[in-house]
């Protein structure tokens, strides 16, 4: 009988300390909207995140780390410059008169990769074109190697798609990292070169 009477009971009549149960009623819009709400808090949290910013990296001084007079016409100190990379093993990818660039690659570890890429410009500085100002400019990109395991599967008619306990890797370089070089060591020894150079098409031209 007291069980029959609880059966009875309304979620109002229940006695403290006892379980009254009742269907839990769920219905499809009560879903979609608790599913909105979760979707509408995750892009709040990704609208919210800061991005990471950095200071100014450039500061412009007089120190001419990049440049070099030389005397010679602009089609002369880049076709030094060409042949002294060159001398460096250097590719060149692009030659006209007055621009030089040129392509080598590093590989200091197993899985690192380094491209140089040096360009030089080449302009005059005098009225008569004899006197040229040579500027120079080196990017070192890095290249890291990726790993990427690809599982086999093949299609069956009735079934669909089965995947096999085979499984295939594919590796690809990745660019991590790009950065101008400002070492003045770098670029003295670069116009030392070019300089060389220039000396020796001039003793030959003297002698010709």
């Amino acid at each position: 009988m007291t069980t029959f009477l609880m059966m009875l009971m309304t979620p109002k009549e229940c006695p403290p300390l006892r379980l009254c149960l009742f269907p839990t009623r769920f219905t499809v819009r009560s879903g979609a909207a608790a599913g909105s709400l979760a979707l509408a808090a995750l892009l709040a949290g990704c609208v919210g995140t800061t991005p990471k910013t950095f200071g100014v990296q450039e500061s412009f001084g007089s120190v001419a780390t990049y440049s070099r007079l030389f005397d010679a016409t602009p089609a002369q100190t880049c076709e030094a410059s060409r042949r002294a990379l060159l001398s460096q093993g250097y590719v060149i990818s692009t030659q006209q008169t007055e621009l030089i660039e040129g392509k080598k690659s590093f590989q200091p570890e197993a899985e690192s990769h380094l491209q140089m890429v040096v360009r030089v410009v080449c302009v005059p500085e005098a009225n008569d074109g004899k006197v040229s100002l040579g500027f120079v400019t080196a990017l070192q990109d890095t290249y890291a190697l990726r790993k990427t395991n690809n599982s086999a599967s093949v299609g069956v008619g009735a079934i669909g798609s089965v995947s096999l306990p085979f499984s295939a890797s594919s590796e690809s370089l990745v660019k991590v990292g790009s950065e101008t070089i400002s070492k003045d060591a770098f670029y003295e020894s670069f116009f030392d070169l070019v300089k060389r150079y220039l000396v020796m098409d001039q003793a030959q031209a003297i002698g010709g």
